[in-house]
């Protein structure tokens, strides 16, 4: 109990000192996941609403693979990637292994699926009022499309978050693409593996509590902005 009061004072002056290692590790985290996202964001918004709205042959199956997709282990893309990337593989030319802009790559394999899924869903049971009276007004198809996700902002937001908090928790995809060089690839979840496994846990700890804060704030915003709006009471 001592060892891990202490362990936790540590990890708590590490937050509040602003350790460089730390925040360089906490920075690379938020910026490769947050590019990630935004790359991933409008092309899957994009086909979820032709999920959701267009009739063209094998929608179902997309929508059904997409949706066995959201178990895809981050393991197993960080494999499949690394094949890819590797200096044997088809793109090694390109030297993205071990770089931030494999691990992107990576990530956005992983969140994409959630994304369609669960923006195709939203899309599927918003109020098709919305797009009719768009339509009816002479809006273009497009500006009909944007009306209708304004309707359902709430939840296209809520599947944002989701796939960023998928991503940014990951640590499979990230180790074995990014390879966890220091001040480089190595993230919030490839730094706590490595500092455990070396028994140092204050590091491990300090990082965990950062995690757990970025959920809180990003679920505590949504809600913000639902009750301002009345969505929630």
């Amino acid at each position: 109990m001592t060892q891990l009061l202490e362990t936790s004072r540590q990890a708590l002056v590490l937050l509040f000192t602003g350790d460089p290692a730390l925040w360089s590790i906490v920075s690379i985290s938020f910026s490769v996941s947050l590019r990630a996202v935004l790359i991933a964001t409008p092309v899957a918004l994009l086909l979820a609403f032709l999920l959701a709205h267009a009739r063209f042959p094998g929608r179902r199956v997309l929508i059904s693979t997409f949706n066995t997709l959201l178990a895809l282990p981050a393991v197993v893309v960080g494999l499949t990637i690394y094949m890819l990337l590797s200096r044997s593989g088809p793109f090694g030319d390109l030297k993205l292994l071990f770089t931030q802009t494999g691990m992107v790559i990576g990530q956005i394999v992983l969140c994409f699926p959630l994304l369609v899924a669960f923006s195709h869903a939203t899309l599927q049971a918003a109020d098709q009022r919305a797009w009719e009276t768009a339509v009816t007004l002479g809006a273009k198809p497009w500006q009909a499309m944007l009306t209708l996700m304004y309707e359902v902002r709430y939840g296209l937001i809520a599947a944002v978050t989701a796939a960023f908090g998928r991503i940014i928790a990951e640590v499979g995809s990230s180790m074995m693409i990014g390879g966890n060089i220091l001040n480089y690839t190595r993230n919030i979840t490839t730094a706590i593996a490595l500092e455990t496994s070396k028994g140092e846990f204050a590091q491990g700890i300090a990082l965990g509590i950062i995690l757990l804060l970025s959920a809180l704030l990003l679920n505590f915003a949504l809600t913000f902005m639902q009750a301002r709006d009345g969505t929630v009471r």
